[in-house]
């Protein structure tokens, strides 16, 4: 067994048992590692201790069922493995940013460490070849744009903590009011029955710790360019990307493109390629309820590659 697998028990293991105690001499013995070395190797593997793993993941289940208003908060926090609600509601609001009781009223989208896949950033597969992740099937291959697209929308800004992708970070979702501010300037709009939308996140002209975001529908020329004057331009330019599509639902659109992120950043860097500047999700309906999603990955060389393997992993 390779050592990923070992800490993939481990995780397979927490999120079966978050509403136990959960020790890490008994996740140790799970693994088949000394408590020492498991949880150095699981700080590097997952990015997160072991302990503070457990808490986020307690804490995302813990968001879901706060969906369900007539829950009572107190039974929540027993029910994913808290001993009282003060110390729950201490946690919530130190990692989204808001108490438990304000997210129950007010639903705003939030952003969770998800449980990772680790073989996301161990397993290889050829162009075109699905992979699949926990029920998400993922398939990646190179495309050249011969012609470039344009999309009409608007532009946002989100902070941005460097290193950190979705399913790893956490906290109220800026992107998602964005989307929903896109929605409203378009309300009602023949535009909007584009047949893809996007959403891009690109440096632009974003304050200090914030990254560009715009989120738009393709545009047809000849059509509704009076009526879509108040709304911003952004071009996907003709040149070779990385391509890694997906389907999925709308309630697991944000752990399907958590997973994809992470397989297209080591494919990237498994075939000696780095992403070059801005990162496009485009969005088709695929039929009622399933959507297509694609990150169209712009790269270039990666610098000091060898044989698989850059100069400072040698």
């Amino acid at each position: 067994m390779h050592a990923w697998e070992a800490i993939q028990k481990t995780l397979d293991h927490i999120e079966a048992n978050l509403a136990e105690t959960i020790e890490i001499d008994e996740l140790a013995k799970v693994a088949a590692l000394s408590p020492f070395y498991y949880q150095r190797l699981f700080t590097r593997l997952v990015k997160s201790s072991v302990r503070e793993y457990i808490k986020l993941r307690r804490l995302a289940v813990a968001a879901t069922y706060l969906q369900e208003q007539q829950r009572r908060i107190i039974d929540v926090a027993l029910e994913v493995g808290f001993n009282n609600p003060i110390s729950f509601s201490r946690s919530f609001k130190e990692v989204y940013g808001i108490s438990p009781s304000h997210y129950q009223k007010q639903l705003l989208p939030l952003q969770n460490f998800d449980k990772p896949d680790l073989s996301l950033s161990h397993i290889v597969v050829e162009e075109g070849e699905p992979l699949i992740s926990e029920g998400v099937v993922l398939a990646i291959q190179q495309k050249t744009m011969d012609q470039p697209r344009v999309f009409n929308g608007i532009v946002g800004y989100y902070p941005f903590k460097y290193g950190k992708m979705l399913g790893e970070r956490t906290g109220v979702d800026p992107v998602e009011k964005i989307w929903q501010d896109f929605f409203h300037a378009c309300a009602n709009h023949p535009f909007l029955r584009a047949e893809t939308l996007i959403g891009v996140s690109y440096p632009g002209e974003a304050p200090a710790g914030h990254s560009s975001y715009f989120v738009g529908a393709e545009s047809v020329t000849g059509r509704y360019e009076k009526d879509l004057s108040h709304l911003t331009s952004w071009t996907l330019p003709a040149r070779d990307y990385v391509v890694c599509s997906f389907e999925t639902t709308k309630a697991q659109m944000i752990v399907g493109m958590g997973k994809a992120m992470r397989y297209t950043r080591f494919w990237l860097k498994k075939h000696g390629l780095i992403a070059d500047g801005f990162f496009p999700e485009l969005y088709r309906q695929s039929q009622a309820e399933i959507m297509i999603v694609e990150l169209w990955i712009p790269f270039k060389t990666r610098e000091n590659f060898q044989g698989g393997k850059t100069n400072d992993e040698l």
